[in-house]
């Protein structure tokens, strides 16, 4: 579980609050159920009705890549590969056969089996830039989804201030009443502005934060196995794939379901 999105999300909730609390507002006053269902059951409708159900099946994976992270371990995979150089040197690529099959990172399998394969060092390269590429498009899509709802949310939150104050022009035989109404009236707009900056804008920012990661990730391997490839001194591709990780977060997800591994 990402602590740090969780923590994110209940500390921005409470700074509000708390801010809404020390100007002496009544808490209870920010819970209105009426306000909650314009603004996120429109928020979702609205978010449904963007995306085709091919990509709305893909939610869950989009928000397990946030809360969920699975961790890649990128100074293992630089043993790895060169242990993998060592081995190559010595007995050829063929003898890497057995990791090209049983590897736990799936992009580094693919790697290795073409180089195997034999499969010339252009290609190699092509093939896996297109996986990136596919890793790439996937994060976007989960984020566009959460990118969307941050734009719907402050709309919603706006027509629901809108019917509220509708409702309260309606009742201006009771002045009385009135300030309270209004109030009601823009929380709508709260929960709208608040759920976008809160949590639905900087989800997105967090998926493509993975993705940058992942990428970087992948490009090292890429470096790695065309490295093996060339038969180069396991000591020079260690110093190459360092440069990768120089000052970069370990612990981040592997990546979209494709390209995760197995």
């Amino acid at each position: 579980m990402d602590l740090t999105t969780i923590i994110g999300i209940i500390a921005g909730i409470a700074a509000l609050i708390g801010g809404f609390l020390w100007e002496g507002g009544d808490a209870g006053g920010l819970l209105q159920g009426a306000a909650a269902l314009i603004v996120f059951g429109g928020t979702a409708a609205a978010v449904v009705i963007s995306f085709p159900a091919s990509r709305l099946k893909k939610l869950p994976q989009a928000v397990a890549t946030v809360f969920i992270p699975a961790r890649t371990d990128n100074e293992q995979l630089i043993e790895d590969v060169v242990n993998m150089s060592m081995h190559a040197r010595r007995a050829g690529v063929l003898a890497l056969e057995p990791q090209a099959v049983s590897h736990d990172n799936a992009f580094l399998r693919e790697g290795l089996q073409q180089v195997v394969d034999g499969t010339d060092r252009d290609i190699i390269r092509q093939i896996l830039e297109l996986e990136m590429g596919k890793t790439e498009q996937e994060y976007e899509q989960y984020a566009k989804i959460f990118d969307s709802a941050g734009g719907y949310a402050p709309t919603m939150g706006i027509i629901g201030t809108v019917m509220g104050l509708i409702q309260v022009l309606s009742s201006l035989n009771e002045p009385t009443g009135l300030g309270a109404s209004i109030a009601v009236a823009f929380t709508a707009t709260l929960y709208g502005v608040a759920s976008a900056n809160l949590i639905f804008l900087p989800l997105a920012s967090k998926i493509r934060a993975r993705a940058e990661l992942e990428i970087q990730t992948m490009e090292m391997l890429v470096e790695g196995i065309l490295s093996i490839q060339n038969g180069e001194n396991p000591q020079l591709v260690r110093r190459k794939l360092e440069t990768f990780v120089t000052g970069q977060d370990n612990g981040y997800d592997n990546g979209p379901a494709s390209m995760k591994e197995e």
